[in-house]
């Protein structure tokens, strides 16, 4: 199975097989309230199930990890992809998986999205977090 694509947004859905995303194709998020720090982030992807692998359950994970190994969060399930009726023998399948989710970043950096098939890598993608130009600024309300 191949990951056809992998993608950050601000929101993902996925309605009669047709993927809606919001604010999508980032990979940098510039934090400027200091950390930590929660973030909403949507999540899509697409995988090719070639023939062989249609009418078959399988297990697919998608997991955020920080730069040095640790797991923020995991998303997943089993899903199964039939043969319509009429498909050309030997003819590819597309399953798509969206998903949203909340998390608490801690410290700026690289963070891998890491998806899999099986227990198998297919495919990664990376975001990096970084201090904007306010975040080491404090409230100067009340002094004179």
């Amino acid at each position: 199975m191949k990951l056809e694509w992998l993608i950050l947004a601000d929101w993902a859905q996925v309605i009669g097989n047709k993927l809606y995303v919001q604010g999508g194709g980032w990979d940098v998020l510039t934090v400027n309230t200091g950390f930590p720090m929660n973030q909403q982030i949507g999540l899509a992807a697409s995988f090719v199930v070639p023939w062989e692998a249609t009418n078959q359950r399988h297990t697919v994970e998608i997991e955020i990890a920080t730069d040095d190994g640790a797991s923020l969060a995991k998303i997943g399930g089993q899903f199964e992809v039939g043969r319509p009726a009429g498909i050309k023998p030997g003819q590819n399948q597309r399953f798509q998986l969206a998903a949203n989710a909340g998390l608490q970043l801690q410290r700026e950096g690289t963070y891998a999205i890491i998806a899999r098939v099986e227990d198998q890598e297919v495919g990664r993608t990376h975001f990096n977090v970084m201090p904007g130009p306010f975040s080491g600024m404090r409230s100067q309300e009340g002094a004179a």
